[in-house]
């Protein structure tokens, strides 16, 4: 029988992770299905007690949210919901009242997965992830973070222990939108994350990142270097939609061919001109 741990705090946490077999989880919403399809894996280390890794506190222009905050907790973060709507929306898109209940955003994170809902949000607004071990505490920009599907540059012994995500400039657009098969409960086939200021009606500073269709989620920068500087109309941004379409990397799978990512990723793109001013 697999043992279970329920530490109260990072000092009980860390001789637990001594033990190189062991895995760390928050909600489960993603570990448990693993485990229940054979993933191995050694003791549980169960993170939803320890009060450092909760909640969402504000200093300055950075957001803070532990990374066993439950994404019910961030639709419920005024603070949340007064600067980073953006990471709002993502959260919302994910899964249903009960999945969001229980699964976290270090959870969605560490998980790295192409489709994960919230990354695109942390990536376009520039997160940086703040990794701690017994030894040492360490800061990782969210693009830096996972190498791959499923892969990160966490090391033995360490977990990902908060998400801080700077403020956008107040009047920032904040935008996001997801194509699934249906309209909720659905795994991405792709989205779109975009944070701009205009400045007038010129495109003073821009950022891209798309999920679903590159190993990991994808700063498209070339599409931001093209539209910085010039007006948010619809004939830049279809020009910017064929960067996008060259940048990415989509794959065929069950829920969308390569080359449906491909197109859709273009045309996510063209509903910015939604926020013209």
């Amino acid at each position: 029988m697999r043992s279970v741990h329920l530490p109260s705090s990072l000092d009980a946490l860390w001789p637990l992770l001594d033990d190189p077999q062991a895995r760390v989880m928050a909600g489960g919403t993603d570990l448990l299905v693993g485990l229940r399809a054979g993933l191995p894996a050694g003791p549980i280390c169960c993170l939803e007690r320890i009060p450092a890794l909760r909640g969402v506190s504000v200093s300055g222009r950075i957001v803070r949210i532990g990374a066993a905050a439950t994404l019910t907790e961030l639709l419920e973060s005024e603070d949340i919901a007064a600067g980073l709507p953006l990471l709002r929306a993502s959260v919302r898109r994910l899964g249903s009242p009960l999945v969001r209940n229980q699964a976290t955003l270090g959870g969605n994170v560490c998980t790295a997965s192409p489709a994960g809902d919230t990354l695109p949000a942390l990536y376009a607004l520039g997160a940086t992830l703040e990794l701690a071990s017994r030894s040492s505490t360490r800061a990782v920009p969210v693009e830096d973070f996972i190498t791959g599907p499923g892969r990160t540059v966490l090391r033995p012994g360490e977990i990902l222990a908060a998400v801080c995500v700077p403020l956008p400039e107040s009047g920032a657009i904040q935008h996001f939108e997801k194509i699934g098969r249906r309209r909720a409960l659905a795994i991405s086939v792709a989205s779109l994350a975009a944070c701009l200021e205009l400045d007038g009606g010129r495109i003073r500073r821009i950022s891209l990142a798309l999920g679903s269709v590159a190993p990991t989620v994808l700063r498209c920068r070339e599409a931001e270097a093209w539209l910085t500087g010039r007006e948010l109309t619809a004939d830049n941004l279809t020009q910017a939609a064929e960067l996008v379409r060259a940048a990415v990397r989509p794959v065929s799978d069950v829920r969308a061919t390569a080359d449906y990512r491909r197109q859709a990723s273009a045309n996510l793109l063209l509903r910015l001109e939604a926020h013209r001013p």
